[in-house]
């Protein structure tokens, strides 16, 4: 057999009636719509259905899946703790799938359980589901924060597996959309939260799955969406499977998103390979980038490949503009990876003989020193995507209002803690987020004063 089908669905607790007390009756077409979802479940009488749940063990760079033969979980912590959930795990399956991963490299398994107990992004869907079927067992798998393209690459893993072992099986895609649709509700509002929730039921709604890869990072942080990675997990699930895609319902009345689509599989479709897809537009996109990087970045990118590959340190060669021989000044080298950030480090002043081997070291640190990453590895070479910033002089200022997001970088020190931030960055409107991010990076707490400095770049690609 193999997956049946997969299941786009929110988790909002007041959807119980025990919680809600009245409220849920505001996302009335949530409820029929999970009711119909939780109805197909049952007609389709699943062996095993694999969930992923945002509020499940998360780490950084590991998928955390359930151990154990059983487990539980209740509503205590929005005071309905009478509303018990209790599920049997498919241990088989979860062997399995963590054998599979492991073959094919992707970091899953489950080591590093701190919560045993079911969360409500795990027992909400189960509500339902419960009422009309509970002959299955269960497979619970928590994100990460890989990229999008390792939470799919783990879906097909979980649909290969489903296959191998000859389970009837559902994919229970766990997640809210945006938290910031209404200047009311409990999280406020962002322009990004309605965009995002518009954007995202256009994809699902129609099962095109390959439109997940295009929503970014950045955009989908300030958005405060939850379920984007989950719903990648499902698409690998459904990897070149011919699909029904329905939305049934989207609401939003308290403030966060909440959305409902389901995907009945009616056979193979090998043109629905959306991860080959990606990664071949991607591998095309960055081969062309290549080929058009300027001389300062392709001295990063040769720095960076010969280091990781051998862990030696490249010689400034001949042949490269004076400018690189001439000139000191600082220089921050920055890596993304499937446009997430993957080291950037650098100097506000310059500390070597020339600009290039200012670019040189900082080269190396980045991609085997940034504290908040893991060093680069060989095989990430031909994703990296390289900028370096040249630093101009810094200036002291003595207001917000001397800045400007978009020409100016910032420097805030307070004693001997100093953060800074580069000018232009995605994901930064304004003065204030500018210099909120830099007090962070330095450690200076938001409401401490702190002295300003600003300085230009020339941003080289």
């Amino acid at each position: 057999m193999g997956i049946l089908a997969g299941f786009m669905v929110p988790h909002p607790p007041l959807i119980v009636p025990e919680i809600g007390k009245g409220e849920e009756e505001k996302i009335s077409a949530t409820i029929k719509a999970y009711h119909r979802a939780a109805e197909e479940v049952g007609r389709l009488k699943p062996d095993t259905i694999i969930l992923s749940s945002p509020h499940q063990v998360m780490y950084a760079d590991y998928f955390h899946i359930s151990p154990g033969k059983e487990a539980k979980g209740d509503f205590r912590q929005f005071r309905a703790g009478k509303v018990e959930i209790k599920i049997k795990y498919d241990s088989e399956f979860i062997e399995a799938l963590v054998s599979l991963s492991e073959e094919r490299e992707i970091p899953a398994g489950t080591l590093g359980e701190r919560e045993k107990k079911l969360d409500h992004g795990t027992m909400v869907p189960l509500y339902f589901i419960d009422q009309y079927w509970k002959d299955y067992k269960l497979v619970r798998i928590g994100l990460s924060g890989l990229p999008l393209t390792a939470h799919y690459a783990l879906g097909k893993c979980i649909q290969d597996v489903s296959r191998e072992l000859n389970r009837r099986a559902v994919f229970i895609g766990s997640g809210d959309l945006s938290h910031y649709l209404k200047e009311d509700g409990p999280y406020g509002y962002r322009r990004e939260g309605p965009e995002y929730d518009a954007r995202i039921m256009e994809v699902m709604g129609k099962g095109d799955f390959g439109g997940l890869f295009q929503f970014s990072e950045d955009f989908c942080e300030r958005a405060g969406e939850c379920g984007h990675r989950s719903f990648a997990i499902m698409a690998g699930a459904l990897d070149k499977m011919a699909v029904e895609a329905e939305q049934l319902s989207y609401e939003g009345p308290f403030g966060v998103g909440y959305g409902i689509c389901r995907y009945l599989v009616k056979g193979q479709d090998e043109e629905r390979n959306f991860l080959e897809q990606y990664e071949e537009k991607e591998r095309k996109r960055l081969e062309k980038q290549r080929k058009q990087e300027d001389a300062f970045v392709s001295l990063a990118r040769k720095t960076i490949e010969l280091y990781v590959k051998s862990g030696e340190k490249l010689s400034v060669p001949l042949g490269l503009p004076d400018e690189l021989y001439e000139k000191r000044a600082g220089a921050f080298v920055s890596l993304k990876e499937e446009g997430r950030l993957r080291g950037c480090i650098g100097t506000i002043h310059p500390v070597r003989t020339s600009l290039a081997e200012e670019i040189i070291d900082n080269a190396i640190s980045a991609c085997s020193r940034d504290p908040r990453f893991s060093p680069v590895r060989q095989e990430e070479l031909s994703k990296l995507t390289i900028t370096v910033d040249v630093l101009g002089e810094t200036e002291k200022i003595t207001s917000p209002k001397e800045l400007d997001v978009k020409r100016y970088g910032v420097v805030v020190t307070k004693g001997s803690r100093r953060g800074l931030l580069l000018p232009n960055l995605e994901g930064v409107d304004t003065v204030e987020e500018q210099i909120s991010i830099a007090k962070r990076k330095a450690g200076i707490r938001e409401g401490e004063k702190a002295e300003l400095e600003r300085f230009e770049v020339i941003r080289h690609f």
